[in-house]
C-alpha cells in the first residue's frame, strides 16, 4: 500500500503544476497515466508473487516421461529475457521480470515442483540488492535461496545455482542501486553454498565481465542483457544442467 500511496502523492503534485501551466487536454492525459500506474500497483500487490503469470499454462503441461530431461528455469528478467530459449529441448522458461527470491520462494513449488523436472536452474539476486519492493540483505537472501534449494531436493529435483550477472556504469551509474561488492559478495556464498549443498554453481558473472564490470558489448543499458550475452550463457547452461543430472 505504501508504493501505491507514493505513487498517488507524487502524481498529485504533479498535476497540481500541470494545472497551473499546461492546458485540459494535457491534465486529462496525465490523469489517465496515473491511474494506470495505481492500476499496475494494485495488480502487483494482489499478486505479489506473480503466481498467476505462469499458473494457467501449468495446468496444460503433461507429466514428463520417464527418461526426459526437463529443466525449469526460474529467476528474475535474466531468465525472462532469455533470447532464442534452447529450441527442440524440455525446458521450460519461469522468469518473471523484477523478482526478487522471495517471489521465487513463493511460487517455486507452483512453478517448478509441479512440473516435476529432473534440474532446476535458480538465478535471482540483482533486484534483491537493488531493493526493488524492499531492503533484502544478503542473510536475508540467502536464508530465500536456501529454502529454494531445501524445497528441491525434497522432491528429488537437482539444483543448480546461477551466479548474478556483472553489470556495468557504461551507460549510466547503475552501481548505485546494485553496487559491484553487493554482487561479489552474493556470488561468492552461491558458489560456497551450491558446494556445501551438493548443487552445481553456475558462473555467467566470470564468463560475461571483465574485471568487474559487464562487457560493453553484452548490454545496451549495463544491467540487461542482449542476444549477444545469451548465446555465451546457453553453453555454459547446458553444461552446468548435463553435470547435474550426471550427479548420484
Amino acid at each position: 500500500m505504501k508504493i501505491i500511496a507514493v505513487t498517488i502523492l507524487i502524481g498529485l503534485v504533479l498535476l497540481v503544476g500541470l494545472g497551473w501551466s499546461q492546458p485540459r487536454a494535457n491534465c486529462t492525459a496525465a490523469i489517465s497515466a496515473l491511474e494506470d500506474q495505481v492500476t499496475a500497483q494494485k495488480n502487483m500487490l494482489w499478486d505479489w508473487a506473480g503466481l498467476i503469470r505462469y499458473g494457467s499454462e501449468n495446468t496444460e503441461i503433461p507429466k514428463p516421461k520417464a527418461d526426459e530431461p526437463r529443466v525449469v528455469f526460474i529467476g528474475d528478467e535474466i531468465t525472462e529475457n532469455w533470447t532464442n530459449f534452447f529450441p527442440g529441448k524440455p525446458y521450460y522458461n519461469r522468469g518473471i521480470a523484477g523478482q526478487t527470491s522471495p517471489q521465487l520462494l513463493v511460487r517455486f513449488r507452483q512453478d517448478v515442483i509441479k512440473l516435476k523436472p529432473k534440474v532446476v536452474v535458480i538465478q535471482v539476486g540483482l533486484n534483491d540488492i537493488a531493493s526493488i519492493y524492499s531492503p533484502i540483505t544478503q542473510g536475508v537472501f540467502a536464508e530465500n535461496i536456501m529454502s529454494i534449494v531445501e524445497l528441491a531436493k525434497a522432491n528429488n529435483i537437482k539444483v543448480v545455482l546461477a551466479s548474478l550477472t556483472p553489470i556495468c556504469d557504461c551507460y549510466k551509474k547503475q552501481s548505485l542501486l546494485r553496487p559491484f561488492g553487493k554482487i561479489i559478495g552474493m556470488n561468492n556464498w552461491l558458489e560456497e553454498y551450491a558446494k556445501e549443498s551438493g548443487s552445481v554453481y553456475l558462473n555467467y558473472y566470470a564468463a560475461l565481465g571483465v574485471g568487474r564490470n559487464l562487457k560493453q558489448e553484452f548490454t545496451s543499458d549495463g544491467v540487461l542483457l542482449n542476444e549477444a550475452a545469451y548465446a555465451v550463457m546457453t553453453p555454459l547452461a547446458e553444461q552446468a544442467i548435463a553435470q547435474s543430472l550426471g550427479k548420484s
